[in-house]
């Protein structure tokens, strides 16, 4: 009985032993040849499994989700050392369809499978804004981008790359495999609908990391398509999870994982691409029936077909008076940006009166929702004049390739006769001006504004020094902040817009803004430039702190200067006293003061003394002290008559006493 016992111990310990050491092969290594097979894949997002086992990690029937997938056992890697941290794994994907801004998917390794906080687009659904770039992200990925976003600096929309905590690449180059038999480097479309092969390899104890691509109808190619020394120790933990992670921005597309094979210690086994799942073909038109034979009666025939073609003329002729605009041979090239004037016109409910969500002197700026329930704003621009049309529009299409975080994003445009209309992206909280200047709306507190000067700061920044071009805005103001769901300040309204290359200056002496918030010199010359640009922001972030407009009717006759009135209260020593009441002191005062003095210094009349945006970030983020400015210099300076005829160009706001016309013929302040 005791030698049967000790037998029966001896084959369940030896089971046990066996099924951990078969658990542990199949941790450490495995191969899907579609995922219809256990163990099944952790799914989130909008990742699924079709019945033939193609894993879909995004579809073209929606844009801006994202869909992951992962391994649903963690991989135990020896992260202590790179000596001992070697992985090879290799996937076939395809990724169909998708335009421009149709962002992609990456391999990823990271300590969790909880990625319910990142973002779509560019983000690729594994970071979002407050944890890209963190060095406790742990997470490398291997992207496949088939989108460029300056954003994270990438070097076209069609390339691969290695991220480490961050989506700016540490190592990126244009899609490609190397032909072992013609001996050249060949480029690949990686949105083509084609599958492709990618194999990714560490070796730790080199500390080298490879990634090789190629069509599946050829082998692997000798040469990688990139090659890094990176050591993963300092990114992996001793517990990982492997996966893919997948996102579609303002186009959608369809991205598949057909197979994937991975080991922990050795060469991951290769995949049969022959039992591989099939990506579904596109959709295509049924061919039309055959011609049934039918001999109607040849009178009624004719009769019928002319009374059809009258309707569908006269129908046609109706509409298209309607929806009529101009279109010239030179704008073909702006095909993607134009919208047709019948989708603006349908997506405004025909730019009703209750669709209107703002006015300025140059148009009314109206609330659109497209087919696809995107929501736009579009505003009209009186545009008469050809004159200057084509490099107008030209630069209207380069402003909509800016991005930034704290710019509104300019998506296209769309001309008839005597009107331009601008399409914008919607921001539902309206604009900076509504939360300062109406009581319906209720006040912003301190944090809130600070975080909107620092944001708008931050994208004039952008428009000044780093884009390729040199942005002049030439019209900051509250009203052309929008504040998004979470109250981010978004600088908008690129109408006045003027671009040119550093380096150089503007040529245009044609005076353009919003009274109150233009520099003296431009008054006098009409030279626009980043330093009346910065002008602009210095009146504009007095008139955040303060809740005041920059000209205020005090009286029948008295307008007060915002700036001298800020300056009043700076020489009796209480500089603080002229913030916005409704704040009720609850503000940090030192910001308080720092923004107060920071607007002074910019809206100074020496442009040689403003600051440079990049300046006032400093000052902004306390990285430099702001220099020690005296009050006493404050000069208010009439405005000649000489200057007022050209004031026929200035935006007006009907809503502000500041731009009242006898306040224009009485007085204008053109600094200190």
């Amino acid at each position: 009985m005791s030698a049967s016992l000790t037998a029966l111990y001896f084959w369940v310990l030896f089971g046990v032993s066996f099924i951990s050491l078969a658990l542990t092969q199949d941790e450490n290594q495995f191969i899907y040849h579609g995922f219809y097979v256990k163990p099944q894949l952790q799914r989130h997002g909008f990742a699924s499994i079709r019945s033939n086992g193609l894993l879909q990690l995004t579809t073209s029937d929606a844009k801006e989700i994202k869909g992951n997938a992962f391994y649903p056992f963690p991989i135990k890697f020896n992260a202590s050392s790179s000596r001992f941290l070697s992985f090879s794994t290799t996937f076939v994907f395809a990724i169909v369809g998708g335009e421009l801004d149709a962002s992609g998917m990456a391999f990823v390794i990271s300590p969790s499978t909880d990625f319910s906080e990142a973002f779509a687009d560019s983000f690729l659904g594994i970071f979002n804004l407050s944890n890209v770039g963190l060095a406790t992200n742990h997470i490398l990925a291997i992207e496949l981008d088939i989108a460029q976003s300056i954003e994270f600096k990438d070097i076209d929309g069609n390339h691969v790359g290695i991220d480490m905590n961050s989506m700016i690449s540490n190592v990126s180059t244009p899609a490609a495999y190397f032909s072992d038999v013609e001996g050249k480097w060949k480029s690949l479309f990686l949105k083509s609908g084609k599958p492709m092969q990618i194999w990714i390899d560490y070796n730790g104890a080199e500390k080298l990391l490879n990634v090789t691509l190629a069509p599946i109808t050829i082998p692997r190619p000798r040469r990688p398509l990139l090659s890094a020394t990176v050591d993963l120790s300092q990114i992996l933990l001793n517990t990982m999870y492997l996966g893919f992670s997948a996102s579609t921005g303002k186009l959608a597309s369809d991205q598949y994982i057909l197979g994937w094979s991975f080991n922990k210690g050795g060469k991951a086994e290769s995949l049969n691409i022959s039992k591989l799942p099939s990506i579904p073909l596109p959709v295509r038109s049924r061919p039309p029936p055959s011609k049934a034979v039918r001999k109607p009666r040849l009178i009624i025939s004719i009769l019928t077909i002319v009374v059809l073609i009258t309707i569908l003329a006269t129908v046609y002729f109706v509409r298209r008076k309607k929806y009529e605009e101009i279109y010239e041979e030179w704008e073909r090239e702006y095909g993607p940006q134009r919208f047709l004037y019948k989708i603006l016109y349908k997506a405004t409910k025909g730019f009703k009166d209750k669709q209107v969500i703002g006015q300025g002197g140059f148009g009314k700026v109206y609330r659109g929702v497209l087919s696809s329930n995107e929501q736009i704003a579009v505003k009209k621009v009186s545009r008469d004049s050809k004159q200057g049309m084509k490099e107008f529009v030209a630069e209207v299409v380069s402003v909509g390739r800016l991005r930034h975080r704290n710019l509104v994003k300019l998506r296209g445009y769309c001309r008839r006769k005597g009107e331009f209309l601008l399409v914008y992206d919607y921001m539902p909280n309206g604009s900076l001006d509504k939360f300062l200047h109406r009581k319906e709306k209720t006040s912003l507190n301190w944090f809130q504004r600070f975080r909107i000067i620092r944001g708008v700061a931050s994208g004039l920044l952008y428009l000044h020094e780093d884009w390729e071009q040199v942005v002049l805005h030439r019209d900051i103001k509250p009203a052309n902040v929008l504040l998004d769901n979470d109250l981010n300040g978004k600088l908008g309204d690129f109408g006045l817009a003027r671009l040119y290359d550093h380096g150089s200056t503007l040529h245009t002496t044609k005076l353009v803004g919003t009274f109150g918030y233009i520099a003296p010199e431009l008054v006098r010359n009409g030279k626009a430039s980043t330093s009346t640009d910065v002008y602009a922001f210095g009146v504009f972030i007095l008139e955040v702190a303060c809740g005041r407009r920059p000209i205020e009717q005090e009286g029948l006759i008295e307008a007060v200067n915002l700036v001298d009135w800020v300056i009043g209260y700076w020489n009796r020593g209480a500089i603080l006293e002229s913030s916005d009441p409704r704040l009720e002191g609850l503000y940090a005062e030192e910001q308080m003061e720092l923004v107060l003095k920071l607007g002074l210094f910019c809206s100074q009349p020496n442009p040689a003394a403003r600051p440079s945006m990049r300046q006032v970030m400093q000052y902004l983020d306390g990285e430099v002290m702001l220099p020690d400015i005296p009050p006493e210099g404050a000069v208010i300076g009439l405005f000649s008559e000489t200057n007022e005829a050209s004031w026929g160009e200035i935006t007006g706001n009907s809503n502000s006493s500041a731009h009242t016309r006898s306040t224009i013929d009485s007085v204008l302040t053109v600094g200190r």
